[in-house]
């Protein structure tokens, strides 16, 4: 996640340090309060069509790199979203 990437947008997918595949995300929030977590809970949740409450953060609230946990949203919504994984 990059806060205060000048606009909400998903940027397509990545690799982290371990070559694991990561989706890149950028919010225009600031990372204060929690700002920027609602704002990449709420982009996801749009891009994948299920409520803001079915995307939770499971890992990496302060991190860059989040895991994130969704309800309702299979990995084939997810390819049709953001494209398949490297």
């Amino acid at each position: 996640m990059t806060p205060k990437g000048g606009r909400d947008a998903i940027d397509g997918w990545g690799a982290d340090e371990a070559g694991r595949p990561v989706l890149k995300v950028r919010v225009s929030a600031a990372p204060a309060d929690g700002a920027a977590n609602a704002a990449v809970v709420a982009l996801l949740a749009k891009a994948l069509k299920v409520p803001k409450s079915a995307v939770r953060i499971a890992a990496g609230e302060t991190a860059r790199i989040k895991r994130l946990e969704i309800d309702g949203a299979s990995e084939a919504d997810a390819a049709r979203a953001f494209g398949a994984p490297p």
